[in-house]
């Protein structure tokens, strides 16, 4: 059984591209070997900046030969139907067989296929695959209509049997035929040379200073970059992805160390290392007694006589040119913040449009400082540094620095409001804000970090949900499920309580008033505020002004003040219309429910199922994320248990009895049972075992308890089984049966107080 080899020899391959692509061929390939009736053993794809390589071990050499019967039209069909058959089957006639069946006779077609070699098959399946190769981008070089993502130099196909015998693949693409030739490296190799097999390949490749698997290249470059960095008393900072990338660049590592300038050691180490990786790809290195960026390692692609001086030479020229601006963006902002403060870098955002719906930057900022500071008794903060913080919060997105290295947004916020001498909390704030950003991201603990995150993330969520700009399907542009996400995060995190509903409704009504601008809508957010202010509800406060005649002293005072007659009317119009009636309630109990989605999500990490879930929404509360996870968890792990199965199946067989008399009967049955009718001791012992169990329960459920009022279920279980093993509920005496049917609705009150457990499945 021989062995297959591969390569496909061109330009430069993106480094972004090549793990993917070699993927791609491995794939692509085997699939198409397997369909062709081939098998093999085993099969690796490698990559390299100029290079796609495949090995295909124990490669059958021959696909079966295979036979294949059709049915075919009856003798007597019309002839166009049998000319069709025939060339389906590509036989003629005389080729076919008669046969009598139920319905008259009827052709029969038997098809032959023979085998054919493994290098047939390979070359032209390969042919296929490279003229449809699923680059992200190709390109179309000198004559030919072959496109490819570099140009294609050469193509190594070669086939090894067990007694080293080489077969080179008869294939050929567009002039391009292939051989069993490579070359090793662009500048340190010494041309072409024939291989035999993978390891050869391999090994020759390595003579000829090419190191084939991207992982060695990438662990070479990591292990003697720390090995320099050591030397010299400094630590590597660790970047997975730059390593990655690094070692798509290089097909021979060659690692160099340099130093950074004295003149940019005092740029924050984010905006070094950020500078370094995104423009010269260089890995930084820091003294880790100071925390400061002191060197870079770069990754040279070919060895030098002066051991690499040359090089790093031009490497810290160019790298003093790019910190050299990164010094005056920051040295600028930092003059923009002393002179004007972090509000007043940020001034700008008035005119920086967050949506065309919803306003600019600075109105959604007002919004979220609001928001926050409702938010913030809810998370232990204070109110004041909550709305300070969240005014400043997103001013960094106006700085020079922020604006050439958008991914520093927020920690540069955190610089800034340093810089002010803004408090602690605010600082952090203007950073930890965005948090969490994704599902492997932390989640802020800091009070007005909370708040702040918190709220901006409820304000995106309700104001695209205002102006119903949801998720649909696999597209969400605005990132709202990961949003939607954050909240959660943020509010199981950190054990927040209260409801979501109240502070959607918050943020939906400053959204809805976004909508608009005229005299009136800035009436209505007077009348919003003055409400938040006196911590009356707006409606109340909106219904006073309304009816004049029954207008607080106060409520006049304020009408007299700051709405103008032709204003109130015009306003009044607009919160009994349109804008207003998009339904404040419905938007967040859909917002909710969206929540809800995310959460089972989020959950089925924790192995809760979604019908657990779906049993603790169904109860009170449901807007409250915390007490609803710690009820869905307290559920999930009684119902793991021997009593929480075998009370579950006790509780849905009472509710079946009883909704099938309820249903036949047409009568409720829950007037309470009485024990003086009890026949059994068994009854006797359910009616103790529920007096004693009931107060336990509510008692338990009054403390958000629910392990402890599941405990308290769970003691009704033998009683039950009991219960249900020796009475009979639809007894002959009509008293008897209505009693037993009251006790079964004690069981289902009973345990419907924790979560309906009628939607658990099983």
């Amino acid at each position: 059984m021989p062995d297959l080899l591969i390569e496909l020899f061109s330009e430069e391959i993106p480094a972004r591209m090549q793990t993917k692509a070699a993927e791609d061929l491995r794939a692509r390939l085997t699939e198409a070997l397997v369909e062709a009736g081939l098998t093999y053993a085993g099969a690796a794809a490698f990559s390299t900046p100029r290079r796609l390589a495949l090995t295909v071990q124990g490669l059958t050499g021959q696909s079966p030969t295979t036979r294949e019967e059709r049915k075919g039209p009856r003798v007597d069909a019309p002839e166009q139907a049998i000319e069709g058959f025939l060339r389906g089957a590509g036989l003629s006639r005389d080729q076919l067989e008669i046969r009598d069946e139920k319905k008259g006779q009827v052709y029969f077609a038997t098809i032959t296929k023979p085998g054919r070699p493994a290098a047939e098959i390979v070359a032209e399946e390969l042919d296929k695959i490279i003229r449809n190769f699923p680059w992200p981008k190709s390109m179309r070089w000198g004559a030919g209509s072959l496109r490819w993502v570099r140009p294609l130099h050469s193509i190594l196909c070669i086939l090894t049997d067990e007694t080293g015998e080489v077969t080179v693949v008869d294939l050929d693409v567009d002039g391009i035929r292939a051989g069993n030739t490579t070359e090793g490296h662009r500048f340190m190799g010494a041309g072409r040379f024939a291989v035999s097999s993978f390891d050869d390949y391999r090994a020759k490749l390595r003579r000829a200073h090419v190191i084939l698997e991207a992982n060695e290249r990438a662990e070479h470059i990591w292990q003697e970059a720390s090995n320099q960095a050591f030397a010299s008393g400094l630590e590597l900072v660790e970047d997975r992805g730059l390593l990655a990338e690094v070692a798509g660049l290089v097909e021979w590592p060659v690692v160099l160390m340099g130093r950074i300038d004295e003149a940019f050691l005092g740029l924050p180490p984010e905006v070094l290392q950020t500078s370094m990786k995104e423009h010269q790809k260089f890995f930084s290195v820091k003294n880790p007694k100071t925390g400061r960026i002191e060197r870079f390692v770069t990754v040279a692609n070919v060895e030098t006589a002066d051991q690499g001086a040359t090089i790093l030479a031009g490497n810290q020229k160019v790298l003093a040119a790019r910190l050299s601006d990164a010094k005056f963006f920051w040295e600028n902002d930092l003059r923009t913040v002393q002179a004007e403060g972090l509000e007043g870098m940020g001034a700008g955002l008035a005119h920086v449009t967050f949506h065309n719906k919803l306003g600019s930057q600075a109105d959604r900022i007002a919004r979220i400082a609001a928001l926050a500071r409702e938010i913030a008794p809810l998370v232990g903060a204070d109110a004041d540094l909550a709305e300070q913080a969240a005014k400043v919060a997103k001013a960094d997105l106006q700085s020079a620095m922020v604006g050439e290295f958008p991914e520093l947004q927020g920690l540069m916020g955190r610089y800034y409001a340093q810089a002010a001498g803004l408090p602690a909390e605010v600082a952090a704030a203007c950073q930890e804000h965005y948090s969490p950003l994704g599902p492997g991201d932390a989640v802020p603990s800091a009070p007005v970090s909370v708040a702040v995150a918190l709220a901006d993330k409820i304000d995106t969520l309700t104001g695209f949900w205002a102006i119903d700009e949801k998720p649909t399907g696999s597209k969400d542009p605005y990132a709202l499920r990961r949003a939607a996400l954050g909240v959660i995060r943020l509010m199981l995190g950190n054990g927040v309580r209260g409801s979501l509903v109240t502070s959607f409704n918050s943020a939906i009504f400053s959204n809805i008033l976004q909508l608009g601008n005229s005299s009136y809508i800035t009436s209505l957010k007077k009348v919003a505020d003055l409400a938040r202010v006196k911590g009356i509800p707006f409606d109340e406060l909106w219904e006073q002004i309304s009816e004049m005649s029954e207008a607080s002293t106060e409520a006049r005072e304020l009408l007299d003040e700051i709405v103008k007659p032709q204003d109130l009317k015009h306003a009044t119009e607009l919160f009994e219309g349109d804008i207003l009636e998009v339904g404040q309630t419905n938007i967040a109990q859909d917002l909710l429910s969206f929540l809800h989605d995310r959460l089972k999500v989020h959950l089925k990490e924790e192995g809760i199922r979604h019908d657990v879930i779906d049993a603790c929404l169904a109860m009170p509360g449901n807007d409250d994320l915390s007490l609803l996870v710690h009820r869905a968890r307290a559920l999930s792990d009684f119902l793991k248990t021997d009593d929480g199965e075998n009370l579950l199946q006790g509780f849905k067989r009472a509710n079946n009895i009883l909704t099938q008399a309820e249903e036949k009967d047409g009568v409720e049955y829950s007037y309470g049972a009485d024990v003086k009718f009890a026949e059994t001791e068994e009854e006797k012992a359910l009616f103790a075992a529920l007096e004693t169990a009931e107060p336990a329960i509510a008692s338990a459920l009054k403390a958000e308890d629910f392990a402890r009022a599941m405990g308290a279920m769970a003691a009704l279980r033998a009683p039950i089984d009991a219960f249900f093993t020796a009475v009979q509920v639809n007894a002959e005496s009509q008293v008897i049966r209505r009693n037993r049917l009251n006790l079964l609705s004690s069981i289902r009150h009973i345990c419907l107080q924790a979560a309906d457990l009628g939607r658990i499945e099983g």
